[in-house]
């Protein structure tokens, strides 16, 4: 009777493994999909789709379906400011807003479609989180640090990611209080995922759709990038350089030749490459054009482009609508005088741009991990931020369960996240319905959450520092 090989019982547990998540994964993907459908037919005195922290004058069903009835009037969809999405969105969902049969809940469709997009999100964040962890299980290999690529028995990272984000009640209420965050969701997890597998078209589509939705994705361009150049996350290349020059030892001429080396990165396991980064650029340039073309012939007969970008872009930056939200602009440009109002609507705006660049240094190495940082910090400072927008990064730190295994301040997190869930509806009653508290109530809860989501990426980002001096410490041992 032969006896199988190590790399032969190593691919069978792989298979074992693999065998024994995946009934566990579908059950839960499934059941996730039986408990939307259930609330999506409860009746509606959850009025999630009414909720401040849900819906968005960008991301909200009714007015959308306002936009629609407009369009169809043969006005134009932005007349009397109601809609401020995109005209595609509106062609897709439009439709779909229209009660058909009697007795059938309102926007039936619509739920249905915002289910898919949550169970296609998850599915992508599933093989993104796997082809994240095959690709840094090989670079740790490749530093002799055996111990730390071997991966999980129950679950790997990308079945958490996926299932946090399923199971996650922002994205739940996202999904059944019908906004439509799950859309702009799905094509930004699109995009990295495209990225992640190093394809230019699917990346580059899914970044012009998520910019052109909400405007804030466009930053995600610098991680996409340089998951195209240097591919999924990998340890920092300077170990790589000194793992090499420690096996040359006290040899002189070996010495030289480390020299040599590390001048020449191209020598390097973690090289980048231009080629993918090219074919980005030049399929996001095609993505662009199609997009104005299609929003242009959208739009013709109701102002053009120009009205378009007034009532999207415009709209975002320059704060109109003060509704309350989970947002800090909303109260604070309702009461700034209007003499100072355009040197502040710069300062918030611009204050996402200065992080970009330090944040691109020090993380470059972690594309993936620097989305996940773009996204947090511009759900912190948007215009119209949505719990559906939370939703995304929350689901993205899944893909680092091992790095965060020690970062600090993980109950005070998810505590805080908590008791701010519960406490923005109850202070959003009392003052909006009952009257015995006032806007100071509801804005305290929008400044508890900024500033717990300020300690999820400070101590975020300090976690996966501390575990690349760990890994360097570990290579000095090794060598």
């Amino acid at each position: 009777m032969s006896k199988h090989s190590p790399k032969m019982e190593t691919k069978l547990e792989g298979k074992r493994n693999k065998i024994y998540r995946m009934p566990s994964f579908l059950f839960w993907v499934v059941a996730s999909v039986i408990f939307r459908l259930i609330l999506i037919y409860f009746p509606k005195n959850l009025n999630l789709s009414s909720r401040p922290e849900v819906s968005t004058p960008l991301t909200s069903i009714r007015r959308l379906a306002e936009g629609y009835w407009l369009k169809q009037s043969s006005m134009s969809p932005y007349a009397g400011s109601m809609y401020h999405g995109s005209p595609l969105l509106l062609s897709l969902l439009g439709p779909l807003t229209v009660k058909r049969i009697e007795g059938q809940p309102d926007h039936l469709l619509c739920s249905l479609l915002f289910v898919l997009a949550d169970v296609m999100s998850a599915i992508l964040l599933r093989a993104t989180g796997q082809n994240l962890q095959a690709a840094y299980a090989q670079r740790l290999k490749s530093l002799e640090l055996h111990a730390l690529s071997k991966n999980s028995e129950i679950l790997s990272s990308g079945d958490i990611a996926a299932l946090v984000y399923l199971w996650n009640p922002f994205t739940i209420v996202a999904c059944v209080g019908l906004s439509t965050s799950p859309v702009e969701n799905l094509v930004v997890l699109s995009s990295l995922y495209g990225a992640c597998k190093r394809m230019p078209a699917l990346a580059a589509f899914g970044w012009v759709v998520a910019t052109h939705l909400s405007l804030y994705p466009a930053i995600l361009i610098i991680p996409l990038i340089f998951l195209l150049g240097y591919g999924p996350d990998a340890p920092p290349r300077k170990l790589f350089i000194h793992s090499r020059c420690s096996k040359c030892g006290d040899n002189p001429l070996s010495n030289t030749s480390c020299q040599q080396e590390e001048l020449n990165q191209s020598k390097l396991p973690v090289t980048f490459s231009w080629k993918p980064v090219i074919q980005f650029l030049l399929w996001i340039s095609f993505w662009s054009v199609y997009v104005l073309i299609l929003c242009g012939i959208s739009v013709k007969q109701n102002g053009g482009l120009s009205e378009m970008f007034k009532s999207t872009y415009g709209f975002i930056l320059t704060v109109e609508d003060l509704s309350p939200n989970m947002g800090v602009l909303w109260y604070f440009f309702a009461e700034v005088f209007e003499f100072f109002r355009n040197f502040f609507l710069i300062v918030f705006h611009v204050n996402i741009l200065f992080m970009v660049l330090p944040l691109a240094i020090s993380l470059n190495h972690r594309p993936c991990f620097l989305a996940f940082v773009y996204i947090a910090i511009s759900s912190m400072l948007k215009s119209y931020p949505s719990v559906g927008d939370s939703a995304l990064y929350l689901a993205l730190l899944g893909w680092f369960v091992f790095e965060l295994a020690d970062m600090q301040f993980s109950f005070l997190l998810f505590c805080g996240y908590v008791g701010v869930s519960l406490l923005s509806p109850v202070m959003h009653n009392l003052w909006i319905w009952r009257g015995t508290g006032n806007a100071n109530f509801y804005y305290a809860t929008a400044m508890a959450f900024a500033c717990f989501q300020i300690v999820l990426v400070v101590e975020g980002v300090s976690a996966i520092r501390r575990h690349d001096r760990t890994l360097r410490k570990l290579s000095v041992t090794k060598s």
